[in-house]
């Protein structure tokens, strides 16, 4: 009889057991170098925004014309009817210019007068930035801190120099500023900005007002002089020439020059006051993390109704298409 034992088959050895997988020691050890470069790298922000805004102007090409063809009416209608030299006269020149500078002095100060000129002559190459254009930048902005968080603004600083007032503006986000303390300031700021601007107006239009009065002063001593001498004709001719021509340079220099250019400093002050409020209310937004739909909201209800912008409904359709 066969023994079992020595019939039955030899047991097989067992494979050795599959590794198991390892479970993560960590949380961190689920996040894998991928997920960590994108931890690692926020959302790009909108390439050079501050490229997005362009300039208006550069040399006023209206202020230059204007004033350029009134000249050149002025002058043709003199040489028209005789010569240019006989409308040049120094003494009345000195009457007109130096008493109206003198007067416009008296009714204000050193300071103000010369920083009015410095206004006056700034307008002439006044840069203007496009409130539509403005706006778009701002929504830009708050897109990307929307998307990658206030701090990732600060990689933006440096495009943002040309603009002096976005630039601190946007300075005073990254560094967490309060929004209300920064909306004071901004619009402190602002109102400074109109105020300066609106008294260098002011004394444009007080001279403006001056020249006139004192081509008729110009006039009557030309007048006295007239008639002081009218025993002696080759004294006639100068003094008539003194009491009419400083009438014509103070209209000229009063209502050709002067009151333009009072009108231009104010229309540059509400220019700059509209782009700089535009970007206070941007930078409040942001700072408050608003939704940049309400800020387009914001900042269409600020814009002149032909400047509003379309940011996020660019397709919306038409009423009674």
């Amino acid at each position: 009889m066969t023994n079992s034992s020595d019939t039955a088959p030899t047991p097989r050895a067992k494979p050795p057991p599959k590794a198991e997988p390892r479970a993560p020691e960590t949380a961190r050890d689920n996040v894998r170098p991928e997920s960590a470069r994108q931890t690692a790298a926020p959302a790009p922000a909108p390439a050079a925004p501050g490229r997005s805004v362009r300039l208006r102007g550069g040399f006023d090409a209206a202020t230059l014309v204007g004033l350029s063809a009134a000249a050149a009416v002025i002058v043709v209608a003199i040489t028209s009817g005789g010569s240019l030299r006989a409308f040049v006269d120094p003494p009345s020149l000195m009457i007109v210019l130096g008493g109206t500078l003198a007067v416009t002095t008296a009714s204000f100060s050193l300071a103000d007068v010369a920083v009015a000129w410095k206004n006056a002559a700034a307008v002439l190459v006044h840069h203007t930035l496009d409130p539509k254009g403005v706006a778009r930048q701002v929504l830009l902005l708050a897109e990307a801190a929307r998307r990658a968080g206030p701090e990732t603004l600060k990689n933006l600083l440096p495009e943002l120099r040309a603009e002096p007032f976005l630039h601190r503006s946007v300075t005073l986000i990254t560094e967490g500023l309060p929004p209300d303390v920064m909306e004071r300031m901004l619009t402190g700021e602002v109102d400074a900005l109109v105020g300066g601007f609106g008294k260098s107006a002011g004394v444009l239009r007080r001279a403006s007002e001056v020249a006139p009065a004192m081509g008729l002063i110009g006039t009557l001593v030309g007048l006295v002089q007239m008639l002081g001498s009218l025993n002696d004709p080759s004294a006639i001719g100068p003094a008539m020439a003194l009491a009419l021509l400083t009438t014509f340079y103070g209209a000229v220099l009063g209502n050709v020059v002067l009151a333009p250019l009072a009108a231009k400093v104010e229309r540059a002050a509400e220019d700059d006051a509209l782009v700089k409020t535009l970007y206070t209310i941007g930078a409040v937004s942001i700072a408050r993390q608003e939704n940049p739909r309400r800020l387009e909201m914001l900042l269409n209800a600020v814009l002149p109704p032909g400047k509003r912008i379309q940011y996020f409904d660019r397709e919306s359709p038409r009423v009674g298409a």
